[in-house]
C-alpha cells in the first residue's frame, strides 16, 4: 500500500458523516441518474405482456417504493443486514426476457409468486457464500448475463418500429436513429458529468422527435394526478401453482442466482471505490449486500413488479465524480425515491416515453450488460477450459432460446422448461463447472484445532504433501514454512477464542503445474490478513515481534489472500515449487 495507491478523490468515505447540504445534493444527483431506468425497466415488461397501464402504474410505484427501501437498507448495517455503502438499487433489467413469458402465461399473480419464491436465493446464497464460491464462478455468472442480455435484445428490435398504425413511415426510424446517435454521440464523446447523462439526454431527444412528429402522449401527463397511490391495481399472490408455475420457477431461481452473484461483484466493487487507503474485501459486508437485496427481491414478489438490483455503474459513477461514498447519501436518496413514487404525474411524464425511444434505451443497455457478462470471463482468464465452457453453454443456451433443440419433442412442461435459453444455458454451464470440479484431482484435507499444539500435526501434512508430488528440499521447506506462518498469523488474529476452547481448523492442500494452493479455514473475527500484508509491505522497520509472522509469510508465500465472512475466515496462500 503506498501513496501511489491512495485516493485522493474521496472526501467522505461510507462511515464519515457529511453534512445535510450536501447529502442532498447529491442524493438527488444519485436519484436523476437512476430515475428514468428504474420506471422504463419496469414499463418494458409490463407493456410487452400486454398488462393494463393501471397496472403499469402500480408496478412502477411499487417499484421505486421498494428501490428507496432497499436503497436506504443497503447504507445501512443491521446485524447480517446491509452493506453499509451507498448503493442505489432498483428494478432489474436482468429479468425483462423472463418476467415477459411469466406474465404472458400467468399474469402478474404468477410472476409475483414466482419471485416471491425465488426471492430465498439471495439469503441462502449469503449462507452459503464460503460453501459455493468453487461452483458459482466468474465464468458461470458471466456467461448466464451474457444470455440474459442475449434473449431481451429481440425485444429492443420489436419496440424500435412501435408506432401508431397512422403515423409517418419515417417517424419510428426517425426517432430510434436520433435516439441511437445522440446516446451513443454522448457516450464515445463527451467527458465527465456529460458522459454521464448521455442515456438521459438520448430520450431527451428521442422524446423530441417523437413530439414534432405528433406522437408524444401529453394527455396522458396532463391528465395524471399530482399525488396520488394506485393500490386498487395490487393482485397478490397466486396460491394455486401452475404447470406453468413449475416449469418457469427453475428458471427464476437460475436468474435470481445470477442476480446475486453480480451483487456479489457489486459488494466488492463499491468497498474498492468508497475507501481512500486499498483495503482487502470484507465478504461479512458482502453477505450484508447480498441479505438487503434479498430483502428488496422478497418486497417485490409481494407487490408482484421487477426485482432490486445494485445500479453499479451509476454508482460508481457518482462516487467517482463528486468524491462523496458517505452512506448518509444511501439514507437520502432512499427518502428521496420514496417521496417520487408517490408522484403520479412525474411517473406518467417517463411512462409516456415513446417506444422506440425505449427500443433504443434497452439495445444499449442490453450491450452494456453483454459486455458485463463478458468481463468476469475474460478476467478468470481466458484459456481453452473457459472459453469451452462459456462458448458452449451460451450457443446452447441460445440454440435454446430460438427454439431450435428438441422444443417439439417435449411435453408441455418440459418444453417450457428447456425452451428457456437462460435455464439451459446456465444449467450446462454449471453442469460443466461441476464436472471440471469433481474431475480435478482430489484435493488432501486435514482437520484439527486452531492452536501451537496443531503444529507437527500440519508439518507432517505438508512434508507427506511434498513428498508425493515430487518436490525438492528448498521447495518442501517453503511450503512448510508458509503452512507454519499461515498458523502463527491465525493465531495472532485471533488470540480471543471464546469459552468453547480453540476453534477448529481446516487444510485443504490442491496441487498444481508447480505451485500448491493451501486453504486455512477457521473462524475468527480478527483483523483482515491481506491488509496486515499490505502494511507491512509500506513499513520497512520491524516494531513489533507480533509482525514477524506476517512478514515471514509474505516472503514464502507468491500470493496470500483472506476472505472474511460471518462465522469463518478462509485464507488461501499458493506457493511455488521452485523460484
Amino acid at each position: 500500500m503506498t501513496a501511489a495507491h491512495v485516493n485522493k478523490n474521496i472526501r467522505y468515505e461510507p462511515d464519515e458523516p457529511c453534512s445535510l447540504p450536501v447529502s442532498i445534493g447529491i442524493g438527488v444527483q444519485g436519484v436523476l441518474l437512476v430515475i428514468a431506468p428504474m420506471v422504463v425497466n419496469v414499463a418494458i415488461v409490463f407493456r410487452a405482456s400486454g398488462q393494463a397501464e393501471s397496472y403499469i402504474s402500480w408496478a412502477v410505484f411499487a417499484g421505486l417504493v421498494i428501490g428507496g427501501i432497499t436503497t436506504a437498507l443497503q447504507a445501512s448495517r443491521f446485524g447480517r443486514l446491509g452493506s453499509g455503502h451507498l448503493i442505489i438499487t432498483g428494478p432489474s433489467p436482468i429479468f425483462i426476457a423472463i418476467g415477459i413469458t411469466a406474465l404472458a402465461q400467468g399474469g402478474p399473480a404468477m410472476m409475483a409468486s414466482l419471485i416471491f419464491v425465488a426471492s430465498i436465493v439471495p439469503f441462502a446464497l449469503a449462507a452459503w457464500l464460503p460453501l459455493l464460491r468453487r461452483i458459482i464462478t466468474p465464468v458461470v455468472s458471466g456467461t448466464v448475463i451474457m444470455l440474459v442480455a442475449a434473449s431481451v435484445v429481440p425485444i429492443a428490435w420489436d419496440l424500435l418500429g412501435d408506432v401508431p398504425e397512422d403515423a409517418s413511415s419515417a417517424a419510428a426510424p426517425c426517432i430510434a436513429a436520433v435516439t441511437l446517435a445522440v446516446s451513443t454521440a454522448m457516450a464515445l464523446r463527451a467527458s465527465g458529468n456529460w458522459q454521464l447523462w448521455s442515456p438521459l439526454i438520448g430520450i431527451v431527444a428521442g422524446c423530441a422527435v417523437t413530439a414534432m412528429f405528433g406522437l408524444y402522449d401529453f394527455s396522458r401527463v396532463s391528465e395524471a394526478p399530482w399525488v396520488g397511490v394506485p393500490w386498487g391495481e395490487w393482485q397478490g399472490l397466486d396460491l394455486t401453482p401452475s404447470p406453468e408455475f413449475w416449469a418457469l420457477l427453475p428458471v427464476f431461481v437460475i436468474v435470481t442466482l445470477v442476480l446475486t452473484v453480480n451483487s456479489i461483484s457489486n459488494g466488492i466493487v463499491v468497498q474498492t471505490a468508497s475507501r481512500r487507503q486499498p483495503r482487502a474485501t470484507d465478504f461479512r459486508l458482502v453477505q450484508g449486500t447480498l441479505n438487503a437485496n434479498g430483502v428488496g427481491v422478497l418486497l417485490s414478489g409481494v407487490a408482484g413488479t421487477l426485482p432490486t438490483m445494485a445500479y453499479m455503474a451509476a454508482n460508481i459513477s457518482l462516487v467517482n465524480l463528486t468524491g462523496v461514498a458517505s452512506r448518509r447519501v444511501g439514507y437520502v436518496i432512499g427518502i428521496i425515491l420514496l417521496g417520487l413514487a408517490f408522484l403520479s404525474k412525474l411517473t406518467a411524464l417517463l411512462l409516456a416515453i415513446p417506444h422506440p425511444v425505449v427500443g433504443v434505451f434497452l439495445l444499449i443497455l442490453m450491450a452494456l450488460l453483454f459486455v458485463a457478462g463478458m468481463s468476469p470471463i475474460l478476467q478468470d482468464g481466458f484459456d481453452v477450459r473457459n472459453a469451452t465452457i462459456a462458448g458452449l453453454a451460451f450457443w446452447i443456451g441460445l440454440g435454446a432460446h430460438e427454439q431450435a433443440i428438441f422444443a417439439d419433442r417435449m411435453n408441455r412442461l418440459l418444453g417450457i422448461l428447456f425452451s428457456n435459453g437462460v435455464m439451459v444455458g446456465a444449467l450446462t454451464v454449471i453442469l460443466l463447472t461441476l464436472f471440471i470440479e469433481l474431475t480435478s484431482p482430489r484435493p488432501r484435507r486435514l482437520e484439527t484445532e486452531l492452536n501451537t499444539s496443531a503444529l507437527p500435526k500440519i508439518d507432517d501434512f505438508l512434508r507427506a504433501l511434498a513428498s508425493k508430488i515430487t518436490w525438492n528440499e528448498a521447495a518442501t521447506e517453503r511450503l512448510r514454512a508458509a503452512g507454519e506462518e499461515t498458523l502463527a498469523s491465525l493465531l495472532q488474529l485471533d488470540v480471543n477464542h471464546g469459552p468453547d476452547g480453540p476453534r477448529r481448523l481446516n487444510i485443504v492442500a490442491r496441487p498444481a503445474a508447480g505451485t500448491v494452493e493451501l486453504e486455512f479455514s477457521a473462524v475468527s473475527d480478527g483483523a483482515n490478513l491481506e491488509d496486515r500484508l499490505a502494511y507491512l509491505s509500506e513499513h520497512v522497520q520491524i516494531p513489533d515481534d507480533s509482525e514477524i509472522s506476517f512478514r515471514l509469510l509474505k516472503h514464502y508465500a507468491s500470493s496470500v489472500r483472506h476472505r472474511q465472512y460471518f462465522g469463518v475466515d478462509i485464507i488461501t496462500v499458493r506457493v511455488e515449487g521452485s523460484r
